[in-house]
């Protein structure tokens, strides 16, 4: 009776571990992009960017204002954007450490910068009108987390801009419009911390 007991104890300890490991995994998986909350952007106008890429597209934009990105502040700025980056590909991070680098990203902007970047009004049309110009084709629609229906019915483009819109890349490679336009911002960077 010993050993059909202590067998139980065994084989139960097994299944609670392996149940542990189950729910330890479901929060940290894919990361959604919407759940960044930013203090300084809107989100709340028509087809407006989530914050994370009103940032990302905003950083690229803010080259044609008259408050662009410093050289210092992409020194600071250039590993935090890096670290969103490996996050992004490696689709395990929990949406708590995506949002605390966001938040850093953030606060490394002037309040002129964020307001700038608030006043463009970015929107899925800004996401389209910069993959065309930059020769990046959007519409496979092989992205992943397209939510209920998975984007069935839906045109190419609208696809498209969607998963733009939700920072959704298409494959476990990072491939989609939103890792493109991340690459670009780093390549920027790099540019303006040299």
């Amino acid at each position: 009776m010993t050993r059909i007991s202590l067998l139980t104890i065994v084989i139960f300890s097994l299944f609670l571990a392996s149940c542990a490991g189950t729910v330890d995994s479901a929060p940290t998986s894919a990361v959604n992009s919407d759940a960044y909350v930013s203090s300084s952007l809107d989100v709340s106008y028509e087809n407006a960017l989530n914050a994370r890429l009103q940032l990302t597209l905003g950083s690229l934009k803010l080259a044609e204002t008259n408050t662009p990105i410093t050289p210092d502040q992409a020194k600071l700025m250039l590993p935090l954007w890096q670290a969103l980056l490996n996050m992004t590909r490696t689709g395990n991070s929990a949406q708590a450490e995506v949002n605390a680098l966001l938040a850093q990203i953030e606060s490394a902007f002037t309040p002129e910068q964020l307001t700038a970047i608030r006043d463009m009004k970015l929107a899925s049309a800004d996401i389209q009108a910069w993959a065309t110009a930059n020769g990046v084709t959007m519409g496979s629609g092989g992205g992943q987390g397209m939510g209920q229906g998975g984007g069935s019915g839906m045109s190419p483009e609208a696809r498209a801009t969607k998963q733009a819109a939700e920072g959704v890349t298409s494959g476990s490679g990072g491939t989609g419009v939103s890792t493109v336009m991340l690459n670009s911002l780093i390549t920027y960077l790099q540019g303006l911390a040299q």
